[in-house]
C-alpha cells in the first residue's frame, strides 16, 4: 500500500444522507451495501457537494457517497457539442453526478467543485417527468453522461431500472454510455433494440496513462462483443480522439483492433469526435487537475469552445474517418 493511501479513508468511508432521502428504498439498499461506512445526516446535499475550497483531485482518490433527492431539472436538452445520432427530441438526464473513474480529460471536473458522487434516490420522480413528455412525443435520452452508470450498477441498480422503464415505453430510446467491462447486469435481460449500450474506446496508451481506474481497450472490446453476440444494440464511440505522438499509428491500431474483434455489420453505428470543451470548463479543469499534457495543449478557441487548431483537427478527423471506412459503411459513421 502506498504511504499516502494509509493516511486517507477508503472510498465511500462516509455516506452523507439528506433528511428527505432517508425514506427512499434505494437509500436503504445502498446503505446496506456499505455497512462499515459512517452515515452522516445532512439537510441538503449541496452543504457537502457545493461547499467552497474543496480539493477535487484528493476527493478523486477517496470519494464519498451523497444520497439526495432531486427536486427539479430532471431533463436537459442535449448539448450542441454532443451527437444526437439523427434523433429528434434529444435529452440527457442525471440520476448520478460524478464518476468512479478518473479520466484526465473528463469534463465533470470542469462542471463541479467536488469529486464526491451524488446519487439521486428518487428515480421514480424522474420516470414520472419523462412519462409526461412521452405522452406528447418520442424521446432519445442519454442516461450516463454525468457518470458511468454501468460502472456503479452493483451500488445503484439504476441500469436495470432504466432498462425496465424503456421496456414499458416503445417511443423511448435510451443510450447508456460506458467504459465499464461489467456486462453481468445484462445476463438476465432480453435485448431491447431501443436500449443502446455505447462503449467509449481509447487506445491502450490513452487508457493506461490518462483514464485511471478504467478497463483497458481489450476488456471493453470483449464486453462489447459479448453484448453484440447476445443481440444487444451496441454503439462504438471513438470520442474524444486525443492528439498524441504517433497519432496515426496509435489510433489506427485501435480501429484495427476494434473491428477485428467486433463485426461492424452487427453494431448500430460509430461516432468520431476530437476533444472539445467549453472555455469555462477548461479553465476549471486545469485548476482542479493541475499539470496535464492533455489539458495544457495549446487549443484553439472558437465560439467559446476549445479544440485543436483547424488543420490538426481536420487531419485527425480525416484520418479516423478513412480508417473506420475500411471496416464500416459511411452511413454508420457520425462525426
Amino acid at each position: 500500500m502506498r504511504s499516502e493511501e494509509k493516511l486517507l479513508n477508503k472510498s465511500f468511508s462516509h455516506i452523507y444522507v439528506e433528511d428527505e432521502a432517508r425514506s427512499y428504498p434505494l437509500t436503504r439498499e445502498i446503505i446496506k451495501r456499505f455497512e462499515n461506512s459512517k452515515i452522516v445526516e445532512i439537510s441538503n446535499y449541496k452543504e457537502v457537494f457545493s461547499r467552497n475550497n474543496q480539493n477535487f483531485s484528493l476527493q478523486k482518490v477517496t470519494p464519498k457517497l451523497i444520497l439526495a433527492v432531486k427536486k427539479d431539472g430532471f431533463l436537459y436538452k442535449g448539448a450542441k457539442v454532443c451527437e444526437s445520432f439523427g434523433n429528434e427530441n434529444f435529452y440527457y438526464i442525471s440520476s448520478v453526478i460524478n464518476c468512479v473513474y478518473d479520466c484526465e480529460y473528463c469534463y465533470l471536473q470542469g462542471v463541479y467543485s467536488s469529486a464526491n458522487i451524488v446519487i439521486f434516490v428518487n428515480i421514480e420522480d424522474m420516470f414520472y417527468e419523462v412519462e409526461k413528455e412521452l405522452e406528447k412525443k418520442s424521446m432519445y435520452i442519454c442516461i450516463s453522461y454525468d457518470t458511468d452508470l454501468l460502472a456503479i450498477e452493483s451500488i445503484t441498480g439504476l441500469v436495470k431500472d432504466w432498462y425496465n422503464f424503456c421496456e414499458k415505453h416503445k417511443n423511448l430510446k435510451i443510450e447508456l454510455r460506458t467504459k465499464s467491462a461489467n456486462v453481468v447486469p445484462f445476463n438476465d435481460l432480453k435485448a431491447n433494440p431501443n436500449f443502446i449500450v455505447a462503449w467509449t474506446l481509447s487506445p491502450y496508451e490513452i487508457a493506461e496513462k490518462h483514464e485511471s481506474g478504467t478497463p483497458g481497450l481489450e476488456k471493453r472490446l470483449e464486453s462489447a462483443r459479448k453484448l453484440v453476440d447476445s443481440g444487444w444494440t451496441v454503439r462504438i464511440c471513438f470520442d474524444p480522439v486525443i492528439y498524441m505522438e504517433n497519432f496515426k499509428e496509435v489510433y489506427g491500431k485501435m480501429v484495427d483492433d476494434t473491428f477485428e474483434k467486433i463485426d461492424s455489420n452487427r453494431i448500430l453505428d460509430i461516432s468520431i469526435g476530437t476533444f472539445r470543451i467549453s472555455k469555462e470548463y477548461l479553465k476549471r479543469m486545469k485548476k482542479n487537475r493541475g499539470p496535464s499534457k492533455i489539458l495544457y495543449y495549446p487549443f484553439h478557441c472558437e465560439n467559446g469552445v476549445y479544440t485543436y487548431e483547424v488543420e490538426k483537427k481536420e487531419m485527425m478527423m480525416k484520418y479516423m474517418k478513412e480508417k473506420v471506412l475500411q471496416y464500416a459503411n459511411e452511413e454508420k459513421i457520425f462525426i
